[in-house]
Formats: structure tokens, C-alpha cells, sequence
């Protein structure tokens, strides 16, 4: 077993978890919040990516990142106005944005299906300088991801605390009661998405930077990673407040990139990735059904037994 799981694996895990969390963050956003379906998400993550990796050749890394959340807010409009204003049905919107994105994240590349960072400086080597020698040291891309999460985090769970976070949170509870109550739920759809998909965007700037990289096929599956994610975190804390889910959700991105971590370590094909992706999704969204139905047979089990020991005393008296 020590052979398969090393504290490498553990690192790696972390590292990425941390990072594709902010897609699955994005996603409670859209998809348990909102309740929308938005498949614009892989497009969405390649083009916080594409635009993270120009900026950051142009030597700015920092501004990176912000211009990629900036990218994404367009995106995220984009697909609202379709939905809200063009009765496009979420799905379809979703759909419509993730094609056109391809061409343009293709064309912020410079036509290029590649680009690559090796000879920019990140904020992760930038902060590599910064950090002294240690037993930390091996550590510092952790701690950079680790300390934006916790930012993001906390910026989430105050924000949809806030009126107009509750404001958003209600109109996916009861849309026709948020517009009873003279909230405009067009608006709050819209604000929604252009936060979620901010956040996605931002997780692509920060796996450019990270693995010093982009390429235009960065996003494919993205939402079934980031669902997969959500799911097990939902799973694994249950119910509960905004934080409670939030930490949930992170907590779920890291487990789901050491189950796959753990997969390619037992020699599982990189061409299989997809299908373990797949594979764990339908788990972690059937486990919950799963365990109330064997939660359900359990009880009727023990009411047949108790009623035949009722009739067997019966029949003895």
C-alpha cells in the first residue's frame, strides 16, 4: 500500500484539488444554488486559461489572474442574457457559449492550440523566491493555491450571506416568490453566473500558471469533474450552512483528485481517465438514493421479522 499511496501523490492531489475546486465552487453556484444546468463551464475554464497564460507572457502574473476572472464574468453574462433575455433554455445557452468559445479562446491564443509558459515567471515561481528553505519549501504551490481558496472561500460564504447573496439563493429556492417580492430573479441569474463563471475562469489561470501550460482542449469535461467533486462533497458533509458546504466542496475536489491520483498509480490507462470520471460521478450521485433504499429495506426487514415473531406468539398462545 505504501508503494501506491506516497506523500507525493498526497502533495499532487491537494495541489489540484485545491485549484479545480474553484470550478466545483462554481458549479454550487449554478448548479445547487441557481439550479442551472451551465455547460458552458469547460469553455468558460479554457478561456480563464488562455487569457491567464497572455497576460502572464506579457509579464504580468498577478493581473493574470484577475484578467481571466474578467474573462469569465463576460462569459458568464453572456450565457445569462441568452437565458434571461433571449429565452434560450439553460441548457441550449450553455451549449450555444461553450461552441463560440472555442474559437475564441483559440483566437486569444493567436491561433495557436498551445501555448506555453516555461520561460514567464508565475506566481507560483515569484513566490518560490520569496520563501526561505525549509520543510515547506517542497510545499509552496500548496500553500499559493491553499491561501487563494481560503480567500475565495470566505469571499463566497460572506457574499451569499449578504442581501443580495440571500437574494440569489432564493430565487433558486422559489423564483415566483422572489418575484412576488419585487426582486428582479433575471438580474440575480445574471449576477450568479457572471460569479460562477469568474471562479471558473480563475481555476484555468491557475492551472495555466501551474503547470505552465495551455492548451485548447484544457477544459474538456470539466463539469463532470467539478460535479463529481461537488457531489462527493455534498456527500460526505451533508447538510448544513453556506461554510459547512463550501469546505465540502474543496474537501470533495481534493478527494476526487486523489481517487484519480490513486487510479493512475494502479496503472489505469490515461485514456481511461474519462470513463473513471464518469464512473465516479454515477457513485457518488447514486450513494445517497443507494443508502436511503438500503436504510428503507433495513427497516421493512425488521417490521416482517417483529410482525412473524407477533403471529408465531400468537399462534403459541
Amino acid at each position: 500500500m505504501s508503494s501506491i499511496f506516497t506523500l507525493s501523490i498526497l502533495q499532487s492531489a491537494l495541489e489540484l484539488g485545491c485549484i479545480y475546486s474553484l470550478v466545483a465552487l462554481a458549479l454550487f453556484i449554478s448548479f445547487s444554488i441557481l439550479n442551472i444546468a451551465d455547460l458552458s463551464t469547460d469553455g468558460c475554464f479554457t478561456l480563464g486559461c488562455a487569457v491567464g497564460a497572455m497576460v502572464t507572457i506579457a509579464g504580468h502574473p498577478f493581473l493574470a489572474l484577475f484578467a481571466a476572472m474578467g474573462a469569465g464574468i463576460c462569459s458568464g453574462f453572456i450565457t445569462a442574457f441568452l437565458q434571461t433575455r433571449m429565452g434560450v433554455p439553460s441548457i441550449l445557452a450553455g451549449i450555444i457559449v461553450n461552441t463560440g468559445l472555442y474559437t475564441i479562446n483559440i483566437a486569444v491564443m493567436g491561433f495557436s492550440s498551445n501555448v506555453n509558459l516555461f520561460a514567464c515567471d508565475t506566481v507560483f515561481s515569484l513566490a518560490k523566491d520569496k520563501i526561505s528553505a525549509g520543510w515547506y519549501n517542497d510545499w509552496y504551490k500548496f500553500m499559493i493555491v491553499f491561501v487563494i481558496v481560503l480567500i475565495i472561500g470566505i469571499l463566497l460564504a460572506w457574499f451569499l450571506n449578504t442581501r443580495l447573496g440571500l437574494s440569489i439563493r432564493a430565487t433558486g429556492d422559489n423564483e415566483y416568490m422572489v418575484r412576488a417580492s419585487s426582486i428582479n430573479p433575471l438580474f440575480m441569474i445574471t449576477v450568479g453566473l457572471c460569479v460562477a463563471n469568474a471562479l471558473t475562469a480563475l481555476s484555468g489561470a491557475i492551472l495555466g500558471q501551474y503547470q505552465k501550460s495551455c492548451d485548447i482542449n484544457l477544459g474538456t469535461g470539466m463539469v463532470t469533474i467539478a460535479l463529481a467533486s461537488l457531489i462527493i462533497g455534498e456527500t460526505i458533509i451533508g447538510k448544513g450552512g453556506v461554510i459547512r458546504k463550501v469546505i465540502g466542496v474543496v474537501l470533495g475536489s481534493c478527494l476526487y483528485r486523489l481517487i484519480v491520483a490513486l487510479a493512475l498509480r494502479l496503472n489505469v490507462p490515461a485514456e481511461a481517465l474519462k470513463l473513471v470520471s464518469a464512473i465516479i460521478v454515477a457513485i457518488a450521485i447514486s450513494f445517497p438514493y443507494l443508502k436511503e433504499k438500503t436504510l428503507f429495506y433495513k427497516q421493512k426487514s425488521t417490521v416482517m421479522r417483529m410482525n412473524r415473531r407477533g403471529g408465531e406468539a400468537d399462534a403459541d398462545n
